[in-house]
């Protein structure tokens, strides 16, 4: 057995050492000193093979595997083709690759990685993309040149950008399709499912703690979206010292890459927040200017975060802001219309929605407001009045707001979502909210054509305010909506409509 396996070594030793028998003939002086110099070598090599054929002809216990393998690695490892090719031909080769090829490409090494990122390759597929043949340093007139090459990366990073571009201008075509009543496009939730976006909850504790998570639950509704997040790995409520939301769109393909991000909401918690309902086990805390957060009672421990988004420019804001700064949105100043004595005052068109997380409660339209008066900088814009009983609108269901955790779920009676969106006279959004809302009982009778309870409903923001008043039927067991008021701070009407109201 042992003499078997000494056999081996030695053929297989013998076979490392063909090569350097076999090296090729040194450029001597003449044919003598050429033949004088391979048979030094060969009797050099064949002592070498003796003493290594001695070494293994022995028994295979004895033999020195170690040095051996030491040997073999300590041999000069051969290039791979590519590494020996010219860089001028392994240019070419790359240029007949498409970007997508190229991208992947870039990963294989540290040499692919560097010639994939030349611009000159990225310049030829812009062009051929998106752009006109034109010399290539027009837009880029001091490039950093590497061996007559510029490899700043620069013409990668702009054709990206512009697939990024053109992809999202195909889905926004997709979006010019608009919803009279609401005044926001109505392929909403089908771009935002097929562009893959998605929305993640940083939430920072006290000693650098950061917690990233998606969310546990996502409902689609008419005019807006809810996001819920509920997780045991949630930092307790008094150590939480920021809340941040982020937008982003996920790539199917990579998925270990980090993306990039849109800062869509931000809260310093600071001031005390304001509880909008409670029930045996959950207290409901809201967070201006977004965040709802459900704590259980008696402890610190958080069950669930939710927040509430309005669809208007909901793409934008997802994808085109800053990890550190929202998306902004263009400031719009119409020109006043001359012959419209009470330009800004009238022409207005309302959309409201009351929803729970899985129904809706109410959605009404509202068209052809007008100024009802102006108080205290405050425009009124008349909605339903509680003289016209014919206005008067019905809730389906009870004003209540379920939640749910991964292990129980309940419902805070007396609270909802608002989605209020108010259109000027042009059918653009003037202004859009989408925040919770509280029903709480009159301390008197609102309307004399109604016997039964009477609650109000107020929602105030430096943006506007809304008013409503309701009351509860017995016998048919709903509210009814009796009147509604929406205020807007006239400053806000004159820096839009370009008037000194």
């Amino acid at each position: 057995m042992a003499a078997g396996r000494g056999e081996f070594y030695q053929n297989f030793a013998h076979g490392l050492l063909k090569t350097a028998v076999q090296e090729p003939q040194s450029l001597g002086r003449g044919k003598h000193g050429s033949a004088v110099t391979m048979k030094r070598k060969n009797r050099a090599s064949q002592k070498s093979l003796r003493n290594t054929s001695s070494t293994l002809s022995k028994p295979a216990q004895t033999c020195d595997l170690g040095k051996l393998q030491k040997s073999i690695l300590k041999r000069p490892q051969t290039k791979h083709l590519f590494e020996r090719l010219p860089s001028e031909i392994l240019m070419k080769i790359l240029s007949y690759l498409d970007a997508t090829s190229l991208y992947f490409l870039s990963h294989v090494n540290k040499l692919f990685s560097h010639l994939t990122n030349d611009d000159l390759l990225w310049y030829t597929l812009y062009m051929s993309e998106f752009g006109v043949n034109q010399p290539w340093w027009i837009n880029n007139p001091r490039p950093r040149v590497i061996q007559g090459r510029s490899l700043t990366g620069h013409w990668k990073q702009k054709y990206f950008k512009a697939l990024a571009g053109q992809e999202l201008n195909k889905w926004r075509h997709e979006l010019r399709d608009i919803n009279p009543y609401t005044g926001l496009p109505r392929q909403t939730e089908w771009v935002l499912r097929n562009l893959n976006v998605c929305w993640e909850l940083k939430a920072q504790a006290g000693g650098g703690q950061e917690v990233i998570l998606e969310p546990s639950k996502v409902y689609y509704f008419e005019t807006s979206v809810i996001l819920r997040w509920s997780s045991e790995s949630l930092p307790y409520f008094n150590q939480i010292s920021n809340l941040e939301l982020h937008g982003l769109r996920k790539d199917m393909y990579i998925t270990k890459k980090p993306l990039w991000q849109s800062l869509m909401l931000s809260l310093d918690i600071t001031d005390c927040p304001c509880m909008i309902g409670k029930d045996r086990l959950i207290k409901l805390l809201f967070l201006s200017p977004g965040f709802i957060v459900g704590v259980w009672r008696g402890q610190n421990v958080i069950a669930f975060i939710m927040v509430c988004l309005h669809f208007h420019r909901l793409l934008e804001r997802s994808l085109f802001g800053s990890p550190v700064s929202p998306y902004m949105e263009p400031t719009v100043s119409l020109p006043r219309d001359q012959s419209d004595s009470k330009c800004g005052l009238h022409g207005y068109h309302l959309h409201l929605v009351l929803h729970k997380t899985g129904a809706e409660i109410m959605s009404e339209h509202f068209p052809n407001l007008s100024c009802r008066s102006v108080a205290e900088g405050l425009m009124a814009l008349g909605v339903i009045y509680k003289n016209n009983l014919s206005h008067h609108c019905s809730l389906s269901g009870s004003i209540r707001l379920p939640w749910k955790t991964e292990k129980l779920e309940g419902a805070i009676e007396n609270c909802c979502f608002m989605t209020l969106t108010l259109l000027d006279y042009f059918q653009k959004p003037f202004w859009c909210v989408c925040a919770p809302i509280t029903i709480t009982r009159s301390k008197r009778s609102l309307s004399f054509d109604y016997s039964g309870e009477h609650y109000l409903m107020d929602y105030h923001h430096p943006e506007g305010r809304v008013k409503m008043e309701l009351v509860w039927l017995q016998e048919e067991r709903q509210f009814f909506l009796i009147d509604l008021t929406v205020y807007v701070p006239i400053d806000k009407v004159n820096r839009y409509f370009c008037t000194n109201y």
